[in-house]
Order: C-alpha cells, then sequence, then structure tokens
C-alpha cells in the first residue's frame, strides 16, 4: 500500500503545480524566435541547441560510446542562488487548450550550476517535444518567494533539428576515448603487418583521432617474440615502429607528439617457448594522452 500512496502524491504534487506552470515569470521562446541548431555535429559528439530568450539555452548532447547515452542541460545567464526542487511538466501548446498538463518529474537544481537531466528524462523530454508539447521546469524564484519561474521549451520548428540530430546519434562512434586510450594489437610472424582483428582495432583508433583535436601524446612501443637473432628482431621492432609513426603523421597528428620506440625482445610478457606465448610477445602498445575535454 505505502508505493501506490507515494505515486499517487507525487502526482497530485506535481498536478497542484502544472495548475500554476503559466503564473509567475515564464520563459519561452515565440514561434518567431524558437529555433532548434545543431552545435556540434561528428562521430564524437551530437549536441542540439535551442535559445531561451532573457534566460539562456538548453542543449541535448550524445557523445560516442558503447552505451546509449543523452544528457540535457539548461544553462542559466543569472544562476541559481540556492538549491532549488525544480518540477518537470508537459505543457500542452496555448494553441491546444482542450489538454492536460503531464508531470513528468521531481527534480533537483543545484546552487551556481546548471540545470541537468539525464538518461531516460532527456529522451522522454525529446519525445514530447517530437509530439508538440513544451517540457517546462517550475521552481521556486530564490529572490521572491513568492513567485515561481517556469522555463519551457519551444516545440515550434523542432522537428528539422531533431531530424539532423538524429542521423548524428546514428554515426556516432560505438566507443569513447577510454576503450581506445590503452591499446595492445599484435603482429603477424616475422612481419611488420598488423594482424587482421588489430589492423580492424587500429582503424577504430585512427576515426577517433580523425574527429578529436586534443589528442597530445601518442606513445608507441613494439616488442617482438626471440624467435631469430636478437638483432634481427631489434630492427623488426624498430621498423614496426617507424611504420606506425608515419600511419599516425598521416592522420595529420604533428610528429613532435608521437613518441615511438622498438624494444626488440625486451620484456616479454609470456613464454617465447610456446607458439601462443610467442604471438602475445609480438606486439604493439599504444598509449594516448588528451588535453582535459567532456569527451
Amino acid at each position: 500500500m505505502t508505493l501506490p500512496l507515494k505515486l499517487g502524491a507525487l502526482t497530485f504534487s506535481l498536478l497542484s503545480v502544472c495548475s500554476q506552470a503559466w503564473a509567475g515569470k515564464y520563459y519561452v521562446a515565440t514561434p518567431a524566435e524558437s529555433a532548434w541548431k545543431m552545435a556540434t555535429a561528428t562521430p564524437l559528439e551530437c549536441q542540439l541547441q535551442h535559445d531561451i530568450p532573457h534566460f539562456g539555452q538548453a542543449s541535448f548532447t550524445s557523445r560516442a560510446s558503447k552505451k546509449i547515452n543523452l544528457d540535457f542541460e539548461l544553462s542559466m545567464r543569472r544562476p541559481l542562488g540556492q538549491t532549488s526542487n525544480v518540477t518537470l511538466v508537459s505543457m500542452p501548446p496555448r494553441w491546444r487548450p482542450g489538454e492536460a498538463a503531464e508531470p513528468l518529474a521531481k527534480l533537483k537544481f543545484f546552487k551556481q550550476f546548471d540545470g541537468y537531466v539525464g538518461g531516460q528524462m532527456a529522451w522522454t523530454m525529446l519525445s514530447e517535444l517530437e509530439e508538440g508539447k513544451i517540457p517546462t521546469f517550475s521552481y521556486a524564484d530564490w529572490q521572491h518567494r513568492s513567485e515561481r519561474v517556469n522555463v519551457g521549451l519551444s516545440a515550434v520548428a523542432f522537428s528539422a533539428g531533431y531530424s539532423a540530430f538524429s542521423t548524428c546519434l546514428a554515426n556516432l562512434l560505438p566507443y569513447n576515448f577510454e576503450d581506445i586510450s590503452f591499446t595492445v594489437l599484435h603482429y603477424d610472424k616475422n612481419s611488420d603487418e598488423l594482424n587482421k582483428a588489430s589492423r580492424k582495432r587500429l582503424a577504430q583508433i585512427a576515426d577517433f583521432i580523425k574527429y578529436s583535436e586534443d589528442i597530445d601524446l601518442v606513445l608507441v612501443a613494439t616488442y617482438s617474440d626471440s624467435s631469430g637473432g636478437k638483432n634481427t628482431n631489434q630492427v623488426l621492432s624498430e621498423r614496426r615502429a617507424e611504420k606506425l609513426e608515419d600511419y599516425f603523421v598521416s592522420l595529420g597528428l604533428p610528429k613532435d607528439r608521437i613518441q615511438v620506440q622498438g624494444f626488440g625482445e625486451r620484456r616479454p610478457i609470456a613464454d617465447n617457448s610456446t607458439p601462443i606465448g610467442r604471438n602475445k610477445n609480438r606486439r604493439v602498445v599504444i598509449s594516448m594522452g588528451r588535453s582535459s575535454s567532456i569527451l
């Protein structure tokens, strides 16, 4: 019995705010002002932005990752002076007065921070906008406690922006920097060519580097097994390292940001007396560093 009572109380609380949602201060773009634009559209990040006159900016952002993700941020020109309880409701547009407002969630916006919504609720907001509704944040004005501040996202002109955003989402890379920042690849025997699986992995690293402007350093360390002479293995290891250096330069990385070193048969990680062990020792370790970034 407890859970239904809690849900009922939440719904009643949200609906009571819905009834006041057009009262107090209300910020929303007029039909003439409303615009949704792609601020970023790369395989690493998609960001859809919407200006809210006299208040700030709303943005939906999704980034390259193994997992589907979406963040919503409400940037305010005047940050909150105190942490506030916020109600999110889906309001019908004025030209559909017969429809009722729908409660979506209770949130908390923190003092001096922009408002944030993530995960499933952010996707729900996109869905409401697609249906022509107005996701609206309502909270007590921290400077005038008797008044409420209501901030709405206009659905006018949303369709075109959302279409571009959806196309961008479909082209996001299915991995992020953390997935490729430390990578171990392997070579075919007595060759400076990577094996098939490693070539595929190197292609992923290349795709990421092409669209990332903040890769500061690439470290390449190559190793061989103990087959053949020591000097031969050292030369082969160095040739593998140089070939990878040329490859990263061809991607646009400055040569002074690439450090390569061939270690030959030194530093084995497995038993060189077995085929499996030798295969593990024929390897290249690629480590990447980057400047501070949200990606």
